[in-house]
């Protein structure tokens, strides 16, 4: 009978927490999961072994024994063991439990009804009719959600639909004040159900800020452009400009560019700790669309006297 290293299979260490297991055996069930590989056998083969390394990893009892048992012997993955030095069938070792399909002899032997009694002191009757009772914690789910700048300002509630495995449900979400691009919200309890009464995985959704028609975003400080006719630059004006959460007057000062900056403090965009970005005015200098010859007389006057 060959020795299974649950460890490796799950590809942590030792000394990996309950935690760490659990993130490790979503990551790979996720990856080998029957509804992904439709038709892989090897697939459905490393999905079941996955499942029996966590059932013994995944509950603390079951993890004590089996590593009171690796350490006492020093066995390695793949390790061919005689059950027999622990009193079973004189070498002549079979074991039949209801259930043994799901599991490996190795499984079985340990943990399946009539398993090494003598050696844990007691019998494993946890695995009944075809399938073990063991609580499995359901796979994370991850999406995004799209929001638009204002919602993520001022915060927001949204309802979003998502399909599972177990069919479509409907969820409201809480958007946080301040939240910015690429950040994830998550939702305890609302990713796929757990089998056996184990606990739902998780929602991750990554938040996906709509591009603005008035503002560019970079991190937390905003640029908008105003027009500003050829005499107002060239003698000085005021602007109405419309932020995030008011409405503010800006002078233009006389002789200002195209492409010139006036920077605004503290009425660009918020983070999550209340820390609030400037706003920059990007100034452009446009021409009117039509002219009247009183207008076209001083034009011509202006471009004499700039000779």
């Amino acid at each position: 009978m060959q020795y299974k290293d649950y460890y490796q299979i799950l590809g942590v260490d030792k000394k990996a927490t309950l935690e760490e297991i659990k993130k490790a055996y979503r990551g790979l069930t996720k990856k080998y999961h029957p509804d992904i590989n439709p038709g892989n056998k090897e697939a459905e083969e490393k999905y079941k072994e996955i499942n029996e390394a966590y059932e013994v990893l995944g509950d603390p009892e079951k993890r004590e024994k089996y590593d009171n048992f690796g350490n006492e012997f020093n066995y390695h993955n793949g390790y061919n063991f005689d059950p027999s030095q622990f009193g079973f069938g004189n070498g002549q070792f079979e074991f039949k439990t209801a259930g043994a399909g799901d599991y490996s002899d190795f499984f079985n032997l340990f943990f399946g009804e009539g398993g090494l009694d003598g050696f844990f002191g007691q019998k494993g009757p946890r695995t009944r009719g075809a399938r073990s009772q063991f609580a499995y914690p359901g796979e994370d789910i991850e999406s995004e959600l799209h929001i638009t700048l204002e919602e993520g300002f001022h915060g927001a509630e949204k309802q979003l639909s998502l399909r599972g495995r177990n069919g479509q449900k409907s969820l409201s979400v809480k958007i946080p004040k301040g939240i910015n691009e690429g950040e994830k919200i998550r939702l305890k309890g609302q990713g796929e159900q757990g089998i056996n009464g184990g606990e739902n995985g998780d929602l991750y959704l990554t938040i996906r800020l709509h591009p603005h028609r008035n503002y560019i975003q970079e991190g937390i400080n905003l640029t908008t452009t105003v027009d500003v006719l050829p005499w107002d630059a060239a003698l000085g004006s005021e602007v109405t400009v419309k932020t995030l959460d008011s409405t503010i007057k800006v002078r233009i000062p006389p002789g200002i560019q195209t492409d010139s900056k006036i920077r605004i403090a503290g009425k660009g965009y918020i983070d999550r700790k209340g820390t609030r970005g400037d706003l920059y005015i990007k100034v452009r200098i446009i021409n009117p669309t039509s002219i009247s010859p009183e207008m076209k007389s001083l034009y011509e006057k202006l471009k004499d006297l700039s000779k």
